[in-house]
C-alpha cells in the first residue's frame, strides 16, 4: 500500500492513524512528544499534539526540578516545596490522563490540553511550525 492508497485517518510519516499518534505524543510527556514532533512532521495535528505535550510537560519537569532544589536548600521549609511538587505531580497525572482521553474522543484533531491548554496552545504552535 502506498502513500496514496492510504486511509484518509492514516499518518503517511509515521504508520500509525492520526488518533494513535496524538494519543501516543503524551504517553511519556515530553519524551514521546519529541519523537512524535519529527516522525509525524507531515500531520499538523499530531504535530500540534507532540508541541503541547513537550510545552506542558517540560514545564512541568522544570518546575519540579525547581521545587526540589528550593525544598533540598530550605531545610525544614522545604516540605512546603515537597508538597507542591506533590501538588505539581497530581496535577499534571490528572492533565496527561485528561490529555489522552481527549485526543482519543477527537480522533486525533487539534484540540488543547484541558485546563491548561489555553495557556500552552500559543507556544505548541510555535513550536510546531517551527518544525518542516
Amino acid at each position: 500500500m502506498t502513500s496514496s492508497q492510504l486511509p484518509p485517518n492514516q499518518s503517511p510519516s509515521t504508520g500509525l492513524d492520526k488518533k494513535t499518534s496524538a494519543i501516543l505524543s503524551y504517553a511519556l510527556g515530553w519524551l514521546t512528544g519529541i519523537i512524535f514532533l519529527f516522525v509525524g512532521k507531515n500531520d499538523p495535528d499530531v504535530k500540534f499534539h507532540a508541541a503541547q505535550s513537550i510545552v506542558f510537560f517540560g514545564a512541568v519537569s522544570v518546575l519540579n526540578i525547581v521545587l526540589s532544589i528550593a525544598g533540598s536548600l530550605l531545610g525544614a521549609l522545604g516540605i512546603i516545596f515537597s508538597l507542591a511538587g506533590l501538588a505539581l505531580g497530581v496535577f499534571a497525572f490528572v492533565v496527561w490522563i485528561m490529555a489522552m482521553v481527549g485526543a482519543n474522543n477527537k480522533g486525533g484533531i487539534r484540540a488543547e490540553l484541558p485546563i491548561v491548554g489555553k495557556f500552552t496552545a500559543p507556544y505548541a504552535d510555535q513550536l510546531a511550525g517551527s518544525i518542516k
